[in-house]
């Protein structure tokens, strides 16, 4: 489904005015209205409704951005690293992600409750990653965001490591290892955030659930972090 001019003025006013190479967005917009139907985040053309922030752009503004439309799916190219951001902010919804590794898998993520941008290391923005890693599809990293889960020592360490910066252990494991699919296959990522719970599917397999996340809203971001990766499917259920 792509972008229809009544939707976007559901969702929110900054969808409108995309702008792609910007380096900092507005956190303090407003969670976006609830449109009728299911949304599509990308209308298979162009990057309308997104930003880029690619800190090596900040030296070199004309490196290459590394997403692209190619073939009618977004294309996140590994590199320079970098993240692709919503405009708006967004708050209780379902997000349905399909994705495949072109090439060789590795690393990518998909971004929740975005905020600050560069928050960690000078690249990455103040959120909840739900992990697309080869093998580790589902875990949470926290960025300056925290959240709780059941068992919590069990999946992420001895609880005087925790943290959301730096080397604290901002890693929280999934509940499985075998949900993925081999190299070159799409996969389903089913992320919903409701309230102050994240849940995350992989393939069908509820892999993480969290809850008493520090942030209940913000924008949407997927990586550039060195791996090539396809999506064909982003798409945006409101819940009620």
């Amino acid at each position: 489904m792509r972008f229809e001019p009544l939707l976007i003025l559901l969702i929110a006013l900054p969808l409108m005015g995309a702008c792609r190479t910007s380096q900092t967005s507005d956190s303090s917009k407003e969670a976006a209205s609830r449109p009728a139907r299911d949304v599509s985040l990308f209308n298979g053309v162009d990057l309308d409704g997104w930003h880029t922030d690619v800190p090596k752009a900040d030296k070199d503004p004309d490196s290459p951005s590394p997403f692209v439309v190619r073939d009618g799916k977004l294309v996140s190219l590994g590199t320079p690293q970098g993240h692709l951001i919503t405009d708006a902010s967004l708050k209780n919804y379902r997000l349905t992600v399909e994705y495949r590794w072109t090439g060789k898998p590795g690393n990518c993520g998909v971004l929740v409750h975005c905020s600050k941008p560069r928050r960690l290391y000078g690249m990455f923005p103040q959120s909840i990653e739900c992990q697309m890693h080869r093998g580790n599809a589902g875990d949470f990293w926290c960025i300056g965001e925290d959240i709780q889960v059941p068992n919590m020592v069990e999946r992420r360490g001895p609880k005087e490591n925790w943290g959301v910066d730096g080397r604290k252990a901002r890693r929280i494991r999934n509940l499985t290892d075998d949900s993925e699919k081999p190299a070159g296959e799409w996969n389903q990522m089913v992320i919903e955030c409701r309230g102050r719970r994240i849940d995350v599917w992989v393939n069908g397999d509820h892999v993480n659930d969290g809850y008493d996340c520090t942030a209940d809203h913000g924008q949407i971001a997927l990586q550039a972090e060195g791996a090539e990766c396809e999506f064909r499917k982003l798409e945006l259920r409101f819940l009620e």
